[in-house]
C-alpha cells in the first residue's frame, strides 16, 4: 500500500525512523538524528558531493569530430544516445512513481528522490550532447518510435515496470522485490553497452567530451545500483519469508533476460564494425556484469564460466572513482569527483 505522508500513530518509543523498509510504521518526518538505515544518509551525502552539471563539460571538439566519424561510429553514437534518452526519461518517473510510495524509511525516500533528480539531469546531458554535436536532433529523439530493435528493447523494459509497479503499490510484496531487481537490471546492465560504446570511441581519441559526460553519468548510476542493492538486502533481512526458491529463480530469470536483451542490443549497435568491441567481447562483458549484479545481492552467478575480471580490461580506467587520477584524455591531473566514493561506508 502507498505509505502515509505523515502518521501520528507510530510507536513513540521506537528507535530509528521506521519499523521496516517496506510495510513499516514511520511518522514520515525526516529526522536525520534518528535513523534506521545509516547507510542511506551516507549515500545521500555522497550523492550531494558528486553534484555536477552538464554544461561543465566541453563538447566543442566533439562537434567537429562527429562530422568525421566513420558511418558505423556515427550510427553507434546516435543509437546509444537515443537509448539512453529513453531509459533516463522513464527512470526519472519510475523511481518516484513506482518505488518511493512503498518505501517506508524517510532517509531512503530522500535518496530515491535524489536519484530521480539525477536521472532528469542525465536527460539534460543528452539534450546538451544532441544539440551541441548531432546534425539530426529530431531523428535521435524520434528513434525510440521508429527503430524496431530499440522499440522492442524499450517496450520490454517499460512493460516490466508497468507489470510490477502497480502491483507493488497495491501491496504485493513479491512485486516490490521484482521492482528492485528491475531497477538493478536497468541501472547495472541496460546502460552498459551504450557506456562502453562511447568509451570505445574515446579510446580511439574520438568524442572525448561525450565520454567525459558518460563518465559523470555512470558515476551516478553506480550510486543508484548501491541504493537498490541495499534496499534489497534490507527487505531480505527483515522479511526472509518472502525469498522463496520460486522468487530467487524468478530473479535469476529476470537477470538472464536482461543479459540477452543487452547482448543483442550491443550486437545491433556495433554490427561487428567497431574496433575493440567485438560480439565476443560484448557477450563476455554483459555476462560479467550480470554475474556482478547478482553477487551484489547475494545470489550465485548464472554464468560460472565467466571470470570475475572485467573482459574489457580498459573499461574501469574510463570509470574510475578515484578522487584524483591522471586524465586519460590529456595526461594532466584533474579532480573528477567532488566527493570520494567508498562503498565501505554503506
Amino acid at each position: 500500500m502507498k505509505k502515509k505522508l505523515f502518521n501520528y500513530n507510530c510507536p513513540t518509543t521506537k528507535k530509528g525512523s521506521t519499523t521496516g523498509v517496506i510495510n513499516g510504521c514511520s511518522d514520515g518526518i525526516i529526522n536525520l538524528n534518528n535513523l534506521s538505515y545509516r547507510w542511506a544518509y551516507n549515500l545521500w551525502e555522497m550523492m550531494l558531493a558528486n553534484t555536477w552539471f552538464p554544461k561543465e563539460v566541453d563538447l566543442t571538439e566533439d562537434a567537429k569530430q562527429y562530422r568525421k566519424l566513420l558511418p558505423a561510429e556515427k550510427r553507434l553514437y546516435d543509437k546509444v544516445l537515443s537509448q539512453l534518452i529513453f531509459m533516463d526519461s522513464i527512470q526519472t518517473n519510475n523511481s518516484v512513481d513506482n518505488v518511493n510510495p512503498w518505501i517506508t524509511a524517510p532517509e531512503i525516500n530522500m535518496c530515491i528522490v535524489r536519484q530521480s533528480f539525477e536521472e532528469a539531469l542525465h536527460s539534460q546531458s543528452y539534450a546538451v550532447m544532441v544539440d551541441s554535436i548531432s546534425m539530426n536532433t529530431d531523428e535521435i529523439y524520434e528513434m525510440w518510435r521508429n527503430d524496431e530493435k530499440l522499440k522492442s528493447k524499450n517496450e520490454f523494459i517499460g512493460n516490466v515496470y508497468e507489470k510490477y509497479g502497480q502491483r507493488a503499490i497495491d501491496g504485493d510484496d513479491e512485486a516490490k522485490i521484482y521492482m528492485i531487481i528491475a531497477n538493478q537490471c536497468l541501472e547495472g546492465i541496460y546502460f552498459y553497452s551504450g557506456f562502453a560504446g562511447i568509451y570505445v570511441l574515446a579510446r580511439a581519441g574520438k568524442m572525448l567530451g561525450s565520454a567525459q559526460m558518460i563518465r559523470f553519468i555512470q558515476r551516478d548510476e553506480v550510486t543508484h545500483l548501491q541504493l537498490f542493492a541495499n534496499i534489497y538486502r534490507e527487505i531480505k533481512k527483515e522479511n526472509p519469508h518472502l525469498f522463496t526458491e520460486k522468487v530467487i529463480n524468478n530473479i535469476k530469470d529476470m537477470f538472464k533476460q536482461a543479459y540477452e536483451l543487452e547482448r543483442d542490443w550491443g550486437y545491433y549497435i556495433t554490427q561487428e564494425q567497431i574496433l575493440g568491441f567485438s560480439n565476443q567481447l560484448i557477450d563476455e562483458f554483459i555476462k560479467y556484469l550480470t554475474n556482478q549484479r547478482l553477487k551484489a545481492i547475494g545470489i550465485e552467478k548464472i554464468f560460472p564460466e565467466v571470470a570475475d575480471k572485467n573482459p574489457l580490461s580498459w573499461f574501469d580506467s574510463f570509470s574510475s572513482f578515484n578522487e584524483q587520477k591522471t586524465n586519460f584524455f590529456e595526461g594532466n591531473v584533474v579532480n573528477y569527483t567532488k566527493g570520494g566514493l567508498n562503498f565501505d561506508d554503506f
